[in-house]
């Protein structure tokens, strides 16, 4: 008897870890719908390395994350969507640059406002912007220069 319910407790523990597993990585996706937030479009020519998920920051500190990327077949251009936070609002003549953590680090969106009046609204897009460098490639032409 008393092993039946020491396995019974074993069996409810391990099903409510698992249940917290899931309700943590559920709100860390970034899957739910998020009313605390608006979404801003950019269209890069190159977002090498950076990922769904990715910081979108504002003088270094996070106001947002990158929810999708997708291919513009007519330009062959990058289009990513970031939500950004409800309460941070970007002038319109913003511009959005990809930015390397490190050399070894991950990328993000760095947002450099302009000076307009005139605000960004839920779904419109920053207009410039400059894609991701090759880090890796770059240092190997400095090594081993234009082969």
């Amino acid at each position: 008897m008393k092993n039946n319910l020491f396995e019974s407790i074993i069996g409810f523990m391990v099903i409510l870890i698992a249940i917290i597993f899931f309700y943590y990585a559920y709100n860390t996706s970034g899957q739910k719908s998020n009313s605390n937030s608006y979404e801003l479009n950019a269209s890069f020519t190159q977002v090498s390395g950076l990922v769904t998920g990715a910081d979108v920051r504002l003088s270094g500190i996070k106001i947002g994350s990158v929810s999708k990327q997708e291919l513009d077949i007519e330009f062959y251009d990058a289009i990513v969507t970031m939500q950004i936070d409800n309460n941070i609002k970007i002038p319109s003549d913003s511009s959005a640059k990809i930015s390397a953590e490190g050399l070894l680090g991950g990328y993000f969106i760095m947002i450099e406002p302009g000076g307009s009046e005139t605000m960004l609204e839920d779904g419109e897009s920053i207009e410039l912007t400059q894609g991701s460098i090759d880090l890796i490639g770059l240092l190997g032409e400095a090594v081993f220069g234009s082969m």
